[in-house]
């Protein structure tokens, strides 16, 4: 069986929809709450992932992950010191 991974991005996105379609009444609350016990699974499997690379001092390509990351250079500056 070939799938294709999706990203943390693609996992917050369809979160944040079927919050949405829920919250819109367009989506049965059993459908809502198996999708995010599927996410929560796929999240926890990373972390799961993670742990074991950082134990070994591994640093693995991990394609969930791989999603573009906006503001990276704001949030290496910290935070701003205007008021």
């Amino acid at each position: 069986m070939t799938t294709n991974v999706p990203t943390i991005a693609d996992v917050q996105a369809d979160l944040a929809s079927t919050f949405f379609a829920l919250k819109n009444g367009e989506i049965e609350p059993k459908m809502v709450v198996e999708l995010n016990n599927t996410a929560g699974k796929l999240i926890s499997s990373y972390k799961i992932q993670l742990a074991y690379h950082a134990l070994r001092g591994e640093a693995p390509t991990i394609p969930f992950l791989a999603a573009p990351v906006e503001g990276k250079a704001a949030a290496l500056d910290g935070p701003s010191n205007a008021q």
